[in-house]
């Protein structure tokens, strides 16, 4: 089960990168009210492709994260030696992935329709690079936990 765990966490952090690497362009343009158009087009772009364009592949980034989840529980219920360790990264993992479902992934659908103002536009494409800083830490986080725990357990 601890595999499965850390195989969720590298997955989520392979689509974290990817899309910071899209997102970063916001940092460039700190001091800008409105994010240029060329890098408001390419964030909606990426955006737009990843998810709308590229279903049914989002609905596998979405079971990652549900498994991982439940896997983690799993982990938790079975107890052992590393409950307190399954315990303590749940809210490392669960917290993005909230974080996921509620906000950024609303955000990035309404970003690639380009139906708002580039204002709107440019808020949003900082929320989301904002929200997956924050996603890329705790998945990092979980995904280092998980590793102790299965170094743990091996040693014993």
């Amino acid at each position: 089960m601890t595999a499965l765990a850390i195989l969720g966490g590298g997955f989520l952090l392979a689509v974290l990168w990817m899309d910071l690497m899209f997102d970063v362009q916001v940092f460039a343009h700190r001091g800008l009210a409105t994010l240029p158009e060329e890098v408001l087009a390419s964030i909606a772009s990426y955006y737009r492709r990843v998810t709308t364009l590229a279903r049914p592949m989002g609905h596998a980034i979405g079971a990652v994260m549900g498994i991982t989840l439940v896997v983690v529980v799993c982990e938790i219920l079975a107890g052992g030696s590393a409950r307190w360790l399954d315990a303590a990264s749940l809210p490392f993992c669960a917290g993005p992935i909230v974080l996921a479902g509620a906000r950024v992934l609303p955000n990035a659908v309404r970003l690639g329709s380009r139906a708002d103002a580039a204002a709107e536009q440019t808020r949003l494409a900082r929320a989301i690079c904002r929200d997956h800083l924050v996603c890329l830490a705790g998945i990092a986080v979980f995904a280092a936990m998980q590793l102790a725990r299965a170094l743990m357990t091996e040693v014993r």
